[in-house]
């Protein structure tokens, strides 16, 4: 216990965040503590907590809620014992935040130099103008970005998005400080990009260290980067182990729920989803807050909160808050025999897509690109930012005016241009975007979105209308209430839910889908995909864009593999994903997370 002690960097203990107008907690009685170089995985669904335990962490609480209990200790230091003056001077210098958006967290009106040699200027002013370019042009070469004038005089919107974050993570690790906070730092990535940030974050733990404190929904990433694994649900700690016994032997029915709702890149597994919602603060019981979605569930669980227990300490500690941890048992992932997947390969092609070219100004962004899709088969289109995934979606949309070919529905040419189509082509190709609260009008209430839907495309009566609205919130499991409430009402699954249902209201033929799922909670995120999978049933014919090739192996009938504005691949899912023939889908699976490969065997393949 002394070794321990004496390489801890950070002690946390009882802390407590609690509303400001109710009282009611929103973290509750969180204890842990972190060494040099550690990574402390940090996961659970929205609302769990995690963003408000890891701001904590740097002294701040949101507006309308307030530290109220416990202690932070960083090298033996209460943080939230410092002044705003100090816990400044600490933010940056000690302890580091890497924001999950680096588009915003950058400043647009300074250059990347000015971004790093800012930071040294405020915490290290003793430097000479020397050491600060040279320690400058270190970190660069560290997160394996350029170091000369041209690239130091860029600004942050002429990177691309993982130049960016590398940014953040440069800023981050410059002042080489005790603790680094990572908000989600690879959502955004595709799997090589996120594979080279996590490779930078683990090297410069080790390298300095560090100890990390990374927060994230997808547990297959987690697997990738962390040491450590604390499991939360509803503001407290469900379940705290290492790694390996956290993926091996999970003891909290959360814990499990999570693992068996993530899709895989490397078998078709069923997607379980937890069913229901972690209550919110102002709505917790009683007893066990996850009682109510468990199917260990007891009496007692509904009258007395579990309290957080270790279990073992053989090799690492191991600590469950749950009534009947030793009934849970090893868990068994549910795998789909491929053979019983039914392609549609007797079908007459509904979508034909060919010889489709595009720009973005004088620079060519799609080349010759040709493909087809059955009725009720879901394609995946998948590549590295930057390869053409989302160019060629909006061309079959109309929405991108700069391209030449022929995009072919149902037998009938549609003009590449959304405003020359007719009314009744329109509506039987929708587009659902990937942020579904930018698509959504924060002014109307979902009643008035969906209604608004039905009345331009169909000449139907306010029952007539009122009665589809209901009935497509029924088919995206959403109760008739949500019709009153806004878009800021809601949860971002909630959100994706509404934007699927107004796509629906358009009996569209196609849905294209352009990342609908990749900020998605991992247990949301099967929900949605089991109701996909349920459109396909009823006909609907989907493409869907995706970085993430686990979804892509749960929801695929066929993969289309595009980089650089060319098509490289493209085939049954189970063929191209277990034996892909093109040296750039071989590179995009050995990147991809998953639960059945050590990260090892993934740099190794």
């Amino acid at each position: 216990m002394t070794e321990i002690l004496k390489n801890t960097v950070l002690q946390v203990k009882d802390l407590t965040v609690a509303l400001v107008n109710t009282g009611n907690h929103v973290v509750s009685n969180i204890s842990f503590h972190l060494n040099e170089g550690e990574v402390l995985g940090l996961v659970g669904e929205s609302g769990s907590g995690k963003t408000t335990l890891s701001s904590a962490l740097l002294g701040y609480a949101r507006h309308g809620a307030k530290i109220i209990q416990g202690t932070i200790a960083l090298d033996g230091q209460d943080i939230l014992s410092l002044d705003d003056h100090a816990l400044r001077q600490i933010r940056g210098y000690k302890i580091s935040h890497v924001a999950q958006d680096p588009g915003t967290a950058l400043n647009p009106a300074l250059t990347i130099g000015q971004h790093l040699l800012e930071l040294l200027e405020v915490h290290q002013s003793r430097l000479s103008s020397r050491e600060r370019n040279h320690r400058v042009a270190k970190i660069l070469d560290e997160v394996g970005l350029p170091q000369d004038d041209v690239f130091l005089k860029r600004y942050p919107h002429q990177l691309s998005g993982g130049q960016q974050q590398r940014i953040l993570l440069a800023l981050a690790f410059l002042l080489q400080p005790r603790l680094i906070v990572l908000d989600e730092p690879t959502t955004a990535l595709d799997v090589t990009t996120q594979t080279l940030v996590l490779n930078i974050i683990r090297k410069l733990c080790r390298e300095y260290n560090v100890a990390a404190i990374y927060v994230s929904h997808d547990l297959t990433v987690v697997k990738d980067i962390a040491d450590r694994v604390i499991v939360l649900y509803s503001g407290q700690i469900a379940e705290d182990a290492a790694l390996s016994q956290l993926f091996e032997t999970p003891k909290h029915p959360y814990t499990q729920g999570l693992l068996n709702a993530i899709p895989d890149v490397s078998i078709r597994k069923y997607l379980s989803p937890i069913e229901g919602h972690a209550p919110a603060p102002n709505d917790r019981p009683t007893g066990c807050a996850f009682a109510a979605r468990c199917t260990f569930a007891s009496e007692l669980c509904h009258q007395q909160q579990p309290k957080l227990t270790l279990l073992s300490q053989a090799f690492d500690p191991h600590f469950v808050a749950c009534h009947h941890w030793d009934e849970v048992g090893v868990i068994n992932f549910q795998e789909l025999d491929p053979h019983l997947i039914e392609l549609k390969t007797d079908q007459q092609a509904l979508l034909k897509v060919e010889h489709i070219n595009a720009w973005y100004g004088q620079q060519q962004a799609l080349f010759d690109v040709s493909f087809q899709i059955q009725r009720g088969e879901c394609l995946a289109l998948v590549g590295e930012s930057g390869s053409g995934k989302t160019t060629l979606s909006r061309v079959i949309a109309g929405l991108n005016e700069n391209a030449e070919g022929q995009v072919i529905l149902a037998d009938e040419v549609l003009s590449l241009q959304g405003q020359k189509r007719q009314l009744t082509q329109r509506h039987k190709l929708q587009y659902i975007f990937q942020n579904p609260y930018k698509a959504l009008n924060p002014a109307h209430t979902i009643g008035q979105t969906l209604t608004k839907v039905v009345q331009h495309f169909f000449a139907t009566s306010q029952q007539e209308t009122q009665q589809k609205v209901v009935q497509v919130l029924q088919q995206v499991s959403l109760p008739p209430q949500v019709q009153e409430l806004y878009p800021r009402d809601l949860s971002g699954g909630e959100r994706q839910r509404v934007a699927i249902a107004r796509a629906l209201l358009c009996q569209p033929d196609v849905l294209i889908c352009d990342e609908i799922t990749s900020a998605l909670d991992v247990s949301v995120q099967a929900s949605i995909l089991k109701l996909l999978q349920q459109l396909q049933k009823q006909g609907v014919t989907l493409l869907f864009v995706t970085h993430n090739l686990g979804v892509v192996r749960a929801i695929a009938d066929r993969v289309a593999v595009l980089k650089n504005g060319h098509l490289v691949e493209y085939g049954e899912t189970d063929q191209v994903l277990s034996h892909p023939q093109h040296a750039y889908t071989k590179t995009l699976l050995t990147h991809a997370p998953s639960l059945f490969k050590t990260t090892a065997q993934r740099i190794c393949a």
